[in-house]
């Protein structure tokens, strides 16, 4: 009996702790190796939770599994630095003269820093180095889950709707392209940290959209997704060089937005739109969570997109429906397109003033855009000449029906047609 209970431990244990270990254990060993070695670190953490898995199936599990997987990569590093003659010849001096400043006599004498301290900033250095901007943001977003999250080439190919083998490839490229440019696996100096934080947030951003908009029909794995760029944006905030006002504006967007996650899928996998959603469903924490990283993010006088992007989520927390509301959604829409213009956020703008100034004259807003390659442009017509013209928005319902590749989407826009057929 008590031998099925251990099991039972290392069976809800271990999957845990791949997620958060593996990704400390790789960032850690990646800093020390270089990043051009990054498989050879990933090597060695995947065969430490190998190790695990069998030992631990035999032996049960240890007093301090996290102290245990820490020993064995420290152990496991340093034999494969003994026994390889690739590191001896060429890398070797290199990692001593960082470390020490002088070669030691053997691999004993290298510190392998598996301190909370090391390990967040080594994760935020690998952060800074896998955000390069050498490389598409695609692939940044890729090497964000696969290195700094620990996902895997299957679960990131779910996540951009695609097969392994172009995930493969992708990342291949990417790395080379590190490589290549000699990126390092370090902070940027004072003078470029802004720059390159910026190119961090974005791809942050990114992150969490591709989670919280995906297409895919794996809703746990959506979920994982924006909670690691959750994750990733609050370590951020554990460094005096990084947490910045945009730095807490972003977490405020991403905690409003996941605050809705749960009333935005039915029972059925189905998306469910904002004016239907059940408010009860909401989650209140993360609204409370959201609302103080707004407070952080006022102090100083800088004014991000994140700034009014986190604004106008926190106003869809509202769901009492009055002019006001969409008013001032309206009026940071307005800011957000004189900072960063762009098609779509001046397509959701057109939704805010048909709720605040009426339909009539979010239409003629909106068909001045002339998205007509889009399926959400579409769509939103089709809801704005619902009522006004039924004719025009059946045909615009079809037009979005037939532009849309998404299957949620497609059922979404199937009920709408279905409600407006004689």
């Amino acid at each position: 009996m008590e031998a099925c209970k251990d099991l039972q431990d290392q069976n809800e244990i271990l999957p845990h702790l791949f997620r958060t270990e593996y990704r400390k254990i790789t960032a850690v060993l990646s800093k020390l190796f270089g990043l051009e070695h990054i498989e050879i670190a990933q090597d060695i953490a995947s065969d430490t939770f190998l190790q695990a898995s069998e030992t631990w199936g035999i032996k049960g599990l240890p007093e301090n599994p996290t102290a245990w997987l820490y020993t064995v990569a420290k152990n496991k590093a340093k034999d494969y630095l003994k026994r390889n003659t690739l590191f001896n010849q060429k890398i070797a001096k290199q990692i001593t003269y960082e470390q020490t400043s002088s070669v030691p006599s053997g691999w004993e004498d290298i510190e392998i820093d598996l301190s909370d301290r090391n390990i967040t900033d080594s994760q935020l250095q690998m952060m800074f180095a896998v955000c390069h901007p050498s490389i598409p943001a695609e692939a940044q977003i890729g090497l964000s889950l696969n290195i700094l999250c620990g996902f895997g080439i299957s679960e990131i190919a779910a996540a951009f709707l695609t097969n392994k083998e172009t995930i493969n490839k992708r990342l291949f490229r990417a790395r080379e392209k590190l490589r290549l440019n000699d990126v390092k696996i370090e902070f940027p100096g004072t003078s470029e940290i802004n720059k390159r934080l910026e190119n961090v947030l974005t791809t942050l951003y990114l992150l969490f959209n591709e989670g919280y908009y995906a297409a895919g029909s794996d809703v746990t794995l959506r979920k994982d997704v924006c909670l690691e760029a959750m994750r990733l944006t609050n370590l951020l905030l554990e460094s005096k060089i990084t947490s910045q006002p945009p730095v807490y504006a972003l977490l405020a967007l991403m905690c409003f937005h996941s605050s809705r996650f749960e009333a935005r899928i039915d029972s059925q996998g189905e998306t469910v739109l904002y004016q239907d959603q059940d408010e009860l469903l909401w989650d209140e924490d993360l609204i409370r969570q959201g609302e103080y990283f707004m407070n952080q993010a006022s102090f100083g006088h800088q004014l991000s997109k994140y700034h009014l992007e986190a604004g106008i989520a926190y106003f869809h927390t509202i769901k009492t429906d009055t002019k006001e509301k969409w008013e001032s959604i309206l009026q940071l829409y307005n800011q957000l397109l004189i900072i960063e213009y762009s098609p779509m956020a001046a397509l959701n703008r057109t939704f805010a003033l048909s709720k605040a100034n009426g339909k009539e004259a979010a239409i003629k807003e909106a068909e001045k855009l002339d998205l007509t390659n889009h399926h959400l442009y579409h769509m939103l017509l089709g809801e704005m000449y619902t009522g006004i013209d039924n004719h025009k928005a059946m045909g615009h319902f079809k037009t979005s029906f037939e532009l849309t590749k998404s299957k949620a989407d497609q059922r979404v826009i199937s009920k709408k047609i279905a409600l407006l057929s004689p």
